[in-house]
C-alpha cells in the first residue's frame, strides 16, 4: 500500500495528464486537516461521483462538520475519479485516497458512502475496488474499514445488501457517532461480533443478519433476522431537532454543479404527494428558527464569500416563518446583492408578499412544480391546485420582473392518458401567454418533464411503471407541440428512468445483477454518455431475472415488499389507505391542518415529548407522569462501555 508521500509524488506526475486536476489535490480553503497520528478513529466520507457533484452534497458536509468537531475523530473526503484519472490510477497502482491527508482509504477505520440515488450503486463498488477492498461484505475482515452507507437510496437497501456492512436508515447525524463509539469500544473483536453490536443501534441495518425467502412466483415470502441482535424491523432514526447548520463550507478549486451555500431550513413535508418518496421517508416536519438561519447566513458570508445562498427544504413556502425570514433577509443582506434561492415552492402557498420579499435579488428564474396539468391527475397524486391559481401565480411572478418560469411535470402517473399530457402543453402555453403580457418575446417558460417511478414507501409503491413505449408516445406529443418561441422542453431519458426503477424496486437478487454489471464495465450510470443499458440487460439475463418483474408488475395489496423490514415510521396501513384513495381520486389536506395518523407519533412519541412544539409540526404528545429512568435515556450496547467522544 502506498504511503501519503508516495501518493503525493505520483500525483505530481500524473495530474497534468487529466482533466480538471483540481478535483484530486485537496488543500482547499476551509478544509480540515488534522494530525493523523493523534487521531483515535478515522472516517473516509465518500460521494461516489465526481468532485464537481459531490462537493455540492450537503449531507456529506454535515458529517464532515459533525465528526471533525470532535478532537479525537477525523473525517476526510473522497470522490469518484473521472475515467481518465481512474485509468492512470489503475495503471500506476495508485490506491483511492482521501483529499486531505492523501492517506489510502484502506488506512481508515470506516468508509461512509452516501447514496442519494440508485444510479450510484456501481460507482460505490468501483470505489471499494479502487481502494483495494473486496466488494462483498463477507470477504472483508477487520483489516479493512467498516463500510457503511446512508441516503435516500438506502430505504430499499436490498440491491446493495451483499456489499455494505451497515446501512443507516434515516438521518445519520447521531447514528454515525454511535457507530463510531461502538467500533472504538469493539475494535479488538472480530467483524462479525462488531456488527452484532452495531445492529442494536436504532436505524442500523446489517444485511448479513437477515435471510430472504421467496415464493415460487418470485415474490418475497419473508425477510427474517438470523441473529438475536437484529430487530425484525429496522426503524429509521431521526434527529428530534434540526442540527446546527454547516457554515464553514470548503471552497472548491473547480466550478461545481451547484456553486452556492445551502442552509436547510426545514426537514420533512406535510403535503402527502403520493409519488414523493422524500416526502414520506423524511416525516415528521422539523423547522429551523429564523434567528438561526440569519446567523448561519452571517457566518457563511464571513467564512466563504459565496454570492448565492439556497434555503433548502422539500416545500420551502410551507416553512412556517417564510415571510418573516425573507423579509429579514432583505433587511439585513439586501445591500449585498445576494442571490437567495428558495427552491421547491408550492403554487398555492406562493404569496405576493413572498414574491416581493424575494424580488430584490437577481432574477434568474422562478420554479414551480405542478407535476400534473389536469384536475383528475392532481387529485390522483394528491397535489391539487387549480389552473386559475397557477396562472394567477405566474402572472404575479412575471409582474415582479421575473422573465422565466420553470415548470416541472411528470408523465406516466397512474391512470394518465394522452389528454392529460396534452394539458401539459396547453398549460405551459397559457403560462407563457401571461409572461408575454409583461415582457413580450423576452418571456420564457422552461418545462422539465420526468418519468414517474413508483418508489418504495409511497402510496404508489403498488403501481407499475408506465410502459416505455407509452412514455415515448407521450414525449413525442410534447416535443411536437412545444416549438413555440419562448417554450423550452427538457426531459429525462425514459430508458434511464426504467433503469432507476429496476434498482429502486429490486430485491436482494438484484444485487447479483449490480455486481455483474459492474464487473462488465457499468459505472457512472447517472451520466447519459456512460449508461450502458445493454450491459444491464445482459446482467439480468445472466442472473435469470426479468427486469420488468420489478418495474411493470402491479403489486397485490398484501404482497411482501423487498423493503418490508425497513420501517419509515409511516405505517403500511396508512400508505394502503392513501393508495386506495388515489384510485378514487380522493385527496387529503395538509396534515398540519389535520392529523391522519400516519404512524409517526406512536413510533416516535418519546422524541416528540422531548421536542419543543415550535420545532416539530406533529401534534404534541402528553408528558409522562413519571419520566423515563435516566439509564434508559443513555445509549448502551450490551456490556460494551462507550467512551466519551
Amino acid at each position: 500500500m502506498m504511503t501519503p508521500e508516495q501518493i503525493d509524488l505520483a500525483l505530481e506526475r500524473i495530474l497534468p495528464r487529466v482533466t480538471k486536476p483540481g478535483r484530486y489535490t485537496g488543500g482547499e480553503y476551509n478544509q480540515i486537516r488534522k494530525n493523523w497520528d493523534d487521531i483515535d478513529f478515522k472516517v473516509a466520507l465518500a460521494f461516489p461521483d465526481i468532485y464537481d457533484l459531490g462537493m455540492s452534497n450537503l449531507g456529506l458536509m454535515i458529517f464532515y462538520d459533525i465528526i471533525n468537531k470532535h478532537r479525537n475523530l477525523l473525517a476526510e473526503r473522497v470522490y469518484s475519479p473521472w475515467t481518465d484519472m481512474e485509468e492512470i490510477m489503475r495503471e500506476r497502482g495508485i490506491p483511492l485516497y482521501a483529499l486531505e491527508s492523501k492517506h489510502a482509504i484502506r488506512d481508515f477505520d470506516m468508509l461512509a458512502i452516501t447514496l442519494p440515488y440508485e444510479q450510484l450503486f456501481t460507482n460505490a463498488l468501483n470505489l471499494m475496488d479502487l481502494a483495494g477492498m473486496p466488494i462483498r461484505s463477507e470477504e472483508r475482515d477487520t483489516s479493512y474499514p467498516l463500510v457503511i452507507a446512508g441516503g435516500h437510496a438506502c430505504y430499499n437497501p436490498e440491491p446493495m445488501a451483499p456489499f455494505i456492512d451497515v446501512f443507516v436508515i434515516g438521518e445519520g447525524e447521531e447514528a454515525i457517532l454511535k457507530i463510531i463509539g461502538v467500533m472504538r469500544a469493539a475494535r479488538h473483536l472480530d467483524r462479525e461480533t462488531q456488527l452484532r453490536y452495531v445492529a442494536q443501534i436504532e436505524g442500523c441495518y446489517v444485511p448479513r443478519f437477515y435471510d430472504v425467502t421467496y415464493h415460487a412466483d418470485g415474490t418475497v415470502q419473508a425477510i427474517t433476522p438470523n441473529v438475536p441482535e437484529a430487530p425484525a424491523k429496522v426503524l429509521k432514526t431521526i434527529v428530534a431537532q434540526m442540527p446546527p447548520p454547516v457554515t464553514d463550507f470548503i471552497i472548491p478549486f473547480v466550478e461545481l454543479v451547484h456553486n452556492r451555500a445551502p442552509i436547510e431550513i426545514m426537514r420533512g413535508c406535510t403535503r402527502g404527494c403520493r409519488f414523493c418518496h422524500a416526502g414520506m421517508v423524511t416525516r415528521p416536519v422539523r423547522e429551523r428558527p429564523v434567528a438561526e438561519v440569519l446567523q448561519a447566513m452571517e457566518d457563511i458570508l464571513e467564512s466563504t464569500g459565496y454570492e448565492e445562498i439556497a434555503l433548502l427544504s422539500l416545500s420551502s413556502s410551507d416553512y412556517t416563518h417564510v415571510l418573516e425570514l425573507t423579509e429579514k433577509i432583505g433587511q439585513r443582506f439586501g445591500h449585498l446583492g445576494l442571490n437567495i434561492s428558495l427552491p421547491s415552492l408550492r403554487i398555492e402557498t406562493v404569496s405576493t408578499q413572498l414574491m416581493d420579499n424575494l424580488g430584490d435579488g437577481r432574477h434568474n428564474g422562478f420554479t414551480l412544480a405542478p407535476e400534473a396539468a389536469t384536475e383528475k391527475m392532481r387529485q390522483t397524486i394528491n397535489k391539487y391546485v387549480s389552473d386559475a391559481d397557477l396562472l394567477e401565480t405566474a402572472r404575479e411572478i412575471y409582474r415582479r420582473d421575473w422573465r422565466t418560469i420553470k415548470l416541472y411535470f411528470m408523465i406516466g402517473h397512474p391512470m394518465e392518458d394522452l389528454e392529460d399530457v396534452q394539458a401539459i402543453i396547453d398549460l405551459s402555453k397559457a403560462v407563457l401567454a401571461e409572461g408575454r403580457k409583461f415582457h413580450g418575446k423576452k418571456a420564457g417558460v422552461n418545462v422539465g418533464v420526468s418519468t414517474f417511478i413508483p418508489k418504495p414507501h409511497t402510496p404508489f409503491q403498488w403501481e407499475p411503471m408506465d410502459e416505455t413505449e407509452k412514455i415515448y408516445e407521450k414525449l413525442s406529443l410534447l416535443k411536437n407541440q412545444m416549438h413555440t418561441q419562448g417554450l423550452r422542453l427538457r426531459w429525462n431519458n425514459p430508458r434511464e428512468s426504467l433503469f432507476e426503477g429496476y434498482l429502486s424496486r429490486g430485491d436482494r437478487r438484484v444485487a447479483e445483477v449490480v455486481g455483474r454489471a459492474w464487473r462488465n464495465g457499468a459505472k457512472f450510470d447517472a451520466w447519459g454518455e456512460h449508461f450502458k443499458e445493454a450491459t444491464w440487460l445482459e446482467a439480468f439475463a445472466a442472473e435469470g431475472l426479468d427486469p420488468y418483474f420489478f418495474t411493470h408488475r402491479k403489486r397485490a395489496i398484501h404482497e411482501v415488499f423487498p423493503w418490508e423490514h425497513i420501517d419509515i415510521a409511516v405505517t403500511k396501513k396508512f400508505l394502503t389507505q392513501d393508495y386506495l384513495m388515489s384510485q378514487a381520486q380522493e385527496t387529503r389536506v395538509d396534515c398540519r391542518n389535520h392529523c391522519f395518523a400516519c404512524g409517526i407519533l406512536p413510533k416516535l412519541k418519546e422524541l416528540r415529548r422531548e421536542t419543543p412544539d415550535e420545532a416539530w409540526e406533529c401534534p404534541p404528545v402528553p408528558q409522562r407522569k413519571r419520566p423515563l429512568p435516566t439509564s434508559e435515556r443513555i445509549f448502551t450496547v450490551d456490556s460494551i462501555p462507550l467512551p466519551m467522544i
